[in-house]
């Protein structure tokens, strides 16, 4: 008959039930607390640069002044059909940027709505649904209405299936919504509008004569040195633009949301608060672990038992509540992440490197509160237990 020697560890952590289960619960709270607050920057971040990633080219031009896309500052057109004459530049495309006011189909309430327009003679965006429905945007006062806008704008998406357009308000000027694409909200915006250039000039009627544009976006020959032409560009455009890669420019925006606003330190701080937490919680367990079972450990301590081998049963037992914890903050994550995607439609997804960072986190939580918990045992004296 095969015997299995359970651990030591193991063994004393089973004895009290109920501080292993309050352990357990601590770690579990403390892992779905990272894994949201990291979840919830990821987000940020993605749906961000949503708009940006979309992009058919490998420069961009915006205003030195502009702050991120929900505070874009104009430049002039001029300056980006001046990039025409740079070698290895094949073609150029003004994309402009506006926040209106949307008119619910439905309630009549209006809302703020980012609308973007270009050329749909030109292949600007990749975005599903775009390229498909380009055509139809060359109709005076057409509209392609972001599938993954909020609720609140109206049960548009099931219009358009339904009866093929829905007819509302922009700004005041009558629109119709003619097709569905997909780009989804940000923490910027609950809801986007994509347009013709003329259609987009045509509602926002003050810009159609000053000739300015938000993005110039730029696509090089196929096989041309970007850097080469980075840097041409750098040398030849005025100083009312800045020159970057699509690359630089998806950092910008994640930059202004990651340092200017406090949303993405507070999603940082709390899944440092949520190590904290739990590395107070497992110390809490190991350390009382450790205090009820002195005699023992100063026994094994006077037959020989060096200090390694304490160390190891405490390791040992941080380990098992750091996997007994994880599992089901995993699942309890997991399933969080699916029901705020469907309440928010933010971009929260369960990814492998986060999931194996939080593990990583997780033991360390539990280690670091094991390297603190076993310094009594390293007092423990026989002669003066005994």
């Amino acid at each position: 008959m095969v015997r299995i020697r359970m651990p030591l560890a193991w063994l004393q952590l089973r004895r009290e039930r109920t501080r292993l289960l309050v352990g357990v619960s601590g770690i579990t709270f403390a892992v779905v607390l990272i894994f949201m607050q990291m979840g919830f920057r990821s987000a940020l971040f993605d749906s961000a640069v949503g708009m940006h990633s979309g992009l058919q080219g490998e420069i961009v031009l915006i205003s030195p002044r502009s702050v991120a896309l929900i505070a874009m500052e104009q430049f002039s057109e001029r300056t980006l059909y001046q990039a025409l004459g740079t070698e290895g530049v094949a073609s150029v495309s003004p994309v402009y940027v506006e926040s209106a006011l949307w008119r619910n189909p439905e309630t009549r309430v209006t809302r703020n709505i980012r609308v973007y327009g270009f050329n749909p003679n030109e292949h600007v965006f990749a975005l599903p649904g775009v390229a498909e429905q380009r055509a139809l945007l060359k109709e005076p006062d057409t509209v392609l209405f972001d599938r993954g806008s909020r609720s609140e704008y109206g049960p548009v998406p099931r219009l358009i299936e339904r009866q093929g357009e829905v007819v509302t308000e922009v700004d005041e000027r009558r629109v119709r919504v003619r097709g569905l694409v997909t780009l989804g909200v940000s923490f910027g915006s609950d809801g986007h509008l994509i347009t013709s250039d003329q259609n987009f000039l045509r509602i926002f009627g003050k810009r159609r004569t000053k000739g300015l544009v938000d993005i110039g976006l730029i696509r090089l020959v196929p096989g041309t040195d970007t850097a080469r032409v980075l840097a041409d560009l750098r040398g030849r455009l005025p100083q009312n633009v800045r020159v970057l890669t699509k690359q630089e420019y998806k950092d910008f925006e994640v930059n202004y949301w990651n340092t200017s606003t406090p949303i993405g330190f507070t999603f940082t701080l709390g899944a440092i608060m949520g190590f904290v937490v739990g590395s107070i919680i497992v110390y809490q367990v190991l350390y009382t672990d450790v205090a009820e079972h002195l005699a023992e450990y100063a026994t094994l301590k006077a037959i020989g038992y060096g200090d390694r081998y304490f160390l190891g049963v405490v390791f040992q037992s941080a380990l098992i509540l750091a996997a007994l914890g994880f599992v089901p903050g995993l699942a309890i994550a997991w399933g969080l992440y699916e029901l705020t995607r469907s309440a928010t439609l933010l971009p929260l997804f369960m990814v492998v490197d986060r999931s194996l960072l939080v593990l990583g986190l997780t033991f360390a939580m539990c280690l670091l509160s094991g390297v603190i918990a076993v310094r009594k045992l390293r007092d423990a004296d026989p002669a003066d237990i005994f």
